[in-house]
């Protein structure tokens, strides 16, 4: 195997095959790329068996051939080089792991593994497929990530719930004390499917993702399989039920606040410095327009109190919720103000953008503190 190509360019398809690759894994080959050369297209594989990504470049082939090599080693030459030609390809030294790169300032000589030793996950041709826009995907994954769960226990709250359902995708994302629901109306398929999607895999696809164009998305019970432009990233699913979580977003909420997003964020970032640490406890009291933010930690005799201008339509209420969490729901809003729907003090609240798009809504949920100071 040889071929020739630009340093830069291939580093650029090497970087976004590179996040799948675990720093210390079981099967040591797997800390390499396989490389896989016919005519002059370069099919560039990495894996952590979980999840495989699969990247093509074209290059100027010379031999057409196999080679697993190291990822590390790669990676850290074609960084501390310029951008120019290189050469890659099996060494002339009898060693058939062995490979040298060749650039305009010298050789660099390195062994390889064997390339017959490289997992290859294979395609099962028994699924469901349907396309999705790459920006809208990127989108619904960054606001839903960061609510999953990282308890262990509750394996299918790890990732990120995808109800494939006609005409709309819904991506749900929890962890008992906050949640995210974001709904793409105007999606046209003959699905009504769901799937959960590792944290893993969401990282790998918000930084390969383009912010354009679409992806197919393909999947069965147990992998899925995302494609756009020349890349390709293959995924063993979580297999596990996800929680009926319909079951606690309040559907009557006749308690509305709206308020500047930005000083509602701000405020719970200066009153939760004076909450208990172990709650993070800060208590909204809402009455006619108006907005008290307390908070007190008892042990060390620490409180504070601010008032906020706002909106306010319901009975007067006070509701505690945890303020690190409040402020991370908050930055997922991209609007100026913020809308927060209410029951009764005892059930999760719901918070709003001010303005969505018809057929693109976005819903975040937070569960209420009940202790006391």
């Amino acid at each position: 195997m040889k071929f020739e190509v630009s340093s830069s360019e291939l580093l650029k398809s090497l970087q976004v095959a590179s996040g799948v690759i675990a720093p210390s894994p079981v099967l040591p080959v797997t800390e390499d790329f396989l490389f896989q050369l016919k005519g002059n297209t370069l099919t560039i594989r990495a894996t952590n068996v979980e999840n495989t990504v699969i990247t093509k470049t074209e290059v100027n082939g010379i031999e057409k051939g196999e080679i697993a090599i190291s990822a590390k080693m790669l990676l850290e030459t074609l960084k501390a080089l310029p951008d120019q030609p290189i050469t890659i390809g099996h060494a002339e030294d009898g060693n058939t792991n062995a490979i040298e790169i060749v650039s305009s300032y010298g050789k660099y000589h390195l062994v390889g593994d064997s390339p017959d030793d490289f997992p290859i996950i294979s395609e099962d041709d028994a699924m469901e497929t349907f396309s999705f826009e790459c920006q809208k995907l990127s989108t619904a994954l960054t606001k839903t990530s960061f609510a999953v769960s990282n308890d262990e226990m509750r394996l299918a709250m790890t990732g990120v719930y995808m109800l494939i359902d006609y005409n709309k995708v819904v991506f749900v994302a929890t962890d008992a004390h906050k949640l995210v629901k974001y709904t793409f109306g105007n999606v046209n398929t003959e699905i009504s499917d769901s799937i959960i999607l590792s944290k893993k895999l969401i990282t790998l696809l918000k930084s390969a993702l383009p912010g354009h164009g679409t992806v197919d998305i393909s999947f069965n019970r147990k992998n899925a399989v995302f494609q756009f432009g020349d890349t390709k990233i293959i995924t063993k699913l979580i297999e596990a039920k996800y929680p009926d979580y319909n079951a606690v977003i309040p559907v009557e909420n006749p308690n509305e606040l709206t308020s500047n997003k930005k000083d509602l964020q701000n405020s719970l970032k200066r009153i939760g410095i004076y909450a208990n640490k172990s709650t993070n406890q800060v208590v909204l009291n809402m009455s006619e327009n108006a907005l008290t933010l307390s908070a007190q930690d008892i042990d060390f005799s620490n409180e504070a109190q601010e008032q906020l201008s706002c909106r306010y339509a319901g009975e007067a209420m006070s509701m505690g919720f945890n303020s690190k969490i409040f402020v991370e729901l908050l930055s997922n809003i991209d609007t100026e103000e913020t809308i927060m729907q209410m029951s009764t003090p005892s059930r999760a609240a719901i918070i709003l953008p001010s303005e969505q798009e018809s057929d693109e809504h976005i819903m975040m949920l937070i569960m209420p503190v009940l202790s006391g100071y």
